[in-house]
């Protein structure tokens, strides 16, 4: 789950990422697959967390953790480009950022221990953000305003789709190949994203937005004497607390009796995300429909009724729970995100920055208090925490006036 952190207002030019495409498919193609090469290895670490946990000898919080740790990374990179993604080339910074990425995630294929483990994690964080943002931002800079609207799709569509295909290749590697040769599977295609860059990215020169008003710093600050961009904030760390409270500790869920499913088995569980490729699209024209409040209520009451059926010992019922949970969250997610756009009408890079940060540490936060419920408590008290927060967030909705 990611969202849009362009800074700059979309320029009448033609979209530079896809060069000379002849066709409006092939750049939808080009745009979605740098997506999914960027975040790929975000969430795909979920899908194998059974086998980490048994390799490293630790409880399932304290791996959800580890495994989760990115998020740090994100949160810092999503602020600090926000501030500073004007004055920095796209070309060369996204170039960077997804070699830099192969790194981390190479080394994991040998950390000695969780605290390596989490340490390289939290890199991995750092480059996937800069990486994201820096594309958005040379997205937004490059597209004419009629080709916007596709070409934020086509990358929200790639960054939903990393969420399925990330964990069945996590899921098919480590059960074909074991744990070390996942990761290194995962850097290749870090490497493949950077070598799809540098063949469709022209080193145009940034537009640099003006910074209006005294500095970063005195605009990040208005940003949140803001009340609806704060509850904005507030929500997004809701959201995200609750997509990583559900979708880290429901794989020990399943791989436990009575559902007891297999490595591979458990990476298929996850064509749950394929409706939410669909209708995360869906989110920016029914927003400006019903508008924003509206749209988010009814998101956030899908997910919450999907809770109960995780709580069940059927399988079908699960996954029904999984797929609602995913759409109403993918949908809240970035129906917010369009609300934030709006609602920040100076230093957007800055506004979005911000929220990108909550959103991150909400996940970290979801991962070490959830996890600490399901380590103690269970699976049912978990699903009570994430039942909270989707609550909290549905009440901060009710500041959301447009």
């Amino acid at each position: 789950m990611m969202m849009d952190m362009s800074s700059a207002p979309m320029r009448p030019a033609a979209i530079a990422t896809v060069g000379h495409a002849p066709s409006a498919i092939r750049r939808a193609v080009v745009i979605g697959a740098t997506a999914f090469l960027t975040v790929v290895d975000l969430f795909a670490t979920q899908a194998i967390l059974p086998a980490l946990t048994r390799h490293y000898g630790v409880t399932p919080a304290a791996m959800g953790f580890a495994a989760n740790a990115c998020t740090i990374g994100m949160a810092i990179a999503s602020l600090v480009i926000g501030i500073f993604s004007p004055r920095i080339n796209r070309r060369f910074g996204i170039l960077l950022s997804l070699v830099s990425l192969a790194v981390p995630t190479s080394l994991l294929a040998v950390a000695p221990g969780l605290m390596t483990f989490t340490a390289l994690r939290v890199m991995q964080g750092l480059c996937m953000a800069s990486a994201f943002a820096l594309t958005l931002a040379h997205l937004g800079e490059q597209c004419s305003t009629a080709d916007a609207g596709s070409a934020f799709a086509a990358y929200i569509t790639g960054n939903v789709a990393s969420n399925l295909v990330g964990r069945l290749i996590a899921a098919a590697a480590v059960d074909g190949l074991g744990l070390a040769w996942n990761f290194l599977l995962f850097a290749a295609l870090n490497l493949v994203g950077a070598m799809l860059v540098y063949a469709t990215i022209h080193s145009v020169a940034p537009i640099v937005e003006g910074m209006h008003g005294d500095g970063p710093w005195k605009a990040l600050a208005a940003h949140w004497r803001n009340v609806r961009l704060r509850a904005a904030f507030g929500i997004g760390f809701c959201i995200l607390f609750a997509f990583i409270g559900t979708f880290t500790f429901v794989n020990f869920v399943l791989v436990q009796p009575p559902l007891s499913l297999g490595m591979m088995s458990l990476g298929i569980v996850y064509f749950v995300f394929a409706p939410s490729v669909v209708t995360t699209l869906l989110a920016g024209p029914v927003a400006s429909r019903i508008g924003t409040r509206v749209t988010l209520w009814a998101a956030l009451a899908l997910a919450a009724a999907g809770l109960p059926l995780l709580l069940t010992a059927h399988l079908a019922f699960v996954l029904g729970g999984m797929v609602l949970v995913a759409v109403g969250t993918f949908f809240a997610q970035a129906a917010v995100t369009g609300f934030v756009g709006r609602a920040a009408s100076e230093n957007r890079g800055i506004a979005s920055g911000s929220y990108l940060a909550c959103y991150f540490f909400g996940g970290l936060a979801g991962s070490a208090l959830l996890g600490q419920l399901f380590d103690r408590h269970g699976w049912t008290a978990c699903v009570v925490g994430i039942a909270l927060a989707l609550g909290v967030a549905a009440a901060l909705a009710s500041w959301l006036k447009e």
